[in-house]
């Protein structure tokens, strides 16, 4: 087992930007990866396994609910302290992250924001320790980057709703606990329902072969005349806006911890670029090495004061949909390139589980396509440019 030699880049002192409990709490998450995540995720990638083991581990470095009040469980951070969580996890492993951004933002967030005082009480201090694991549904199988065309209904049957349709591709499904699920009512109208392990009818069958997030448990969500009680929905917004507000939580969490990818791939190729001798001398003293090393780390420096940014807005209260998509597309197109880029450094040795790129490469493969994808971030910021919508 290799050590965790990581050590992050910082070529514009952004550390400077950042309050002492921000790196703080950051610090905190990185010893956490180093010592827990990083000795066992290659394996885990490999054999396809989520590791359970570490779900507690994830709950008290705050990574479930950093931004919830503490009165629910939640450590009661802001939102660039989310962001750094997001980063350092997703430094050992996009799938880790996704755990955690699932948790936080598509389910303690709604919950949060759009339920009851009772819901609160009950879901939040569990999902926060880790206690239950949650999911999100909101992806079918005919409806994608087309969320509004759902086909998944509920009906009003007096004293309970009745909850048919599938999602799939989603996160955490396998093992969640509660699931916060979209649906049309008899109207159209999108609500929010929770969804409970061990009511009748919902079942949450695994996804498997997949070459991407390996070492993330992915499955669906399917009801079959599902009785909810009337209290599980979420009464406080409705209307596709509510789920897309949860995925802007999201989108910005990527936005963050696609850096932390990035890092992990450039940290490996410089080491490798300043060990690795050919021709006499380290490849790093070769031009076409060193032009592929500082593209990287300008890439990054830059990606880190855009997010950095972000992260002020969002906590201004200030920050729009389009600025996140904007974020979320960029820095996870910038660290797909790095980890290309980075393989090539490494040569052969770049697709050994020996390294941590491939396996970054192939997770930012889905990265770069789940909770809106590259394309449609950029017509997100092109509607929001020039006023006129092309999804229409």
């Amino acid at each position: 087992m290799k050590p965790d030699l990581f050590q992050a880049p910082d070529y514009y002192q952004a550390d400077d930007l950042l309050t002492d409990e921000h790196k703080l709490v950051r610090d905190t998450a990185r010893e956490w990866v180093k010592k827990n995540l990083s000795p066992i995720i290659e394996d885990a990638a490999q054999n396809a396994t989520f590791p359970t083991q570490l779900i507690s581990g994830l709950a008290e470095v705050g990574a479930f609910g950093s931004y919830i009040p503490e009165e629910y469980g939640g450590a009661g951070l802001d939102q660039i302290s989310y962001g750094l969580i997001m980063q350092e996890l997703e430094r050992g492993d996009s799938g880790i992250r996704s755990t955690a951004s699932v948790q936080s933002s598509l389910v303690m967030g709604p919950i949060f924001n759009y339920g009851t005082e009772t819901q609160r009480q009950k879901y939040l201090p569990k999902l926060a320790s880790g206690e239950w694991m949650g999911s999100f549904g909101l992806t079918e199988p005919n409806h994608g980057s087309n969320p509004g065309g759902m086909e998944t209904k509920f009906k009003d049957m007096g004293d309970h709703y009745l909850l048919n349709g599938a999602k799939m591709w989603i996160s955490n499904a396998p093992i969640c606990d509660v699931a916060v699920v979209w649906a049309k009512n008899e109207e159209g109208r999108i609500h929010g329902l929770i969804v409970e392990r061990g009511m009748e009818g919902f079942s949450t069958p695994e996804t498997h072969n997949k070459w991407s997030l390996r070492a993330s448990i992915t499955g669906e969500l399917i009801f079959d005349n599902v009785k909810v009680p009337k209290e599980n929905l979420l009464p406080n917004k409705s209307g596709l806006g509510a789920p897309l507000l949860c995925l802007d939580s999201a989108r910005y969490g990527i936005a963050w911890g696609a850096i932390g990818a990035a890092m992990d791939c450039y940290d490996t190729a410089l080491r490798y670029a300043k060990e690795r001798t050919q021709f006499g001398k380290p490849i790093g003293q070769f031009q076409l090495q060193q032009k592929k090393l500082a593209e990287m780390i300008t890439e990054i420096t830059k990606a880190q004061l855009l997010t950095w940014r972000l992260g002020v807005l969002k906590n201004e209260g200030r920050a729009t949909s389009a600025q996140i998509s904007m974020a979320k597309r960029n820095n996870v197109e910038m660290a797909l390139q790095i980890a290309r880029e980075a393989r090539q450094v490494l040569g052969a040795m770049g697709i050994s589980g020996e390294y941590s790129i491939m396996r970054h490469s192939m997770n930012l493969e889905s990265v770069i396509t789940y909770e809106g994808t590259h394309d449609v971030h950029l017509l997100i910021t092109g509607l929001d440019i020039t006023g006129l919508n092309a999804f229409k």
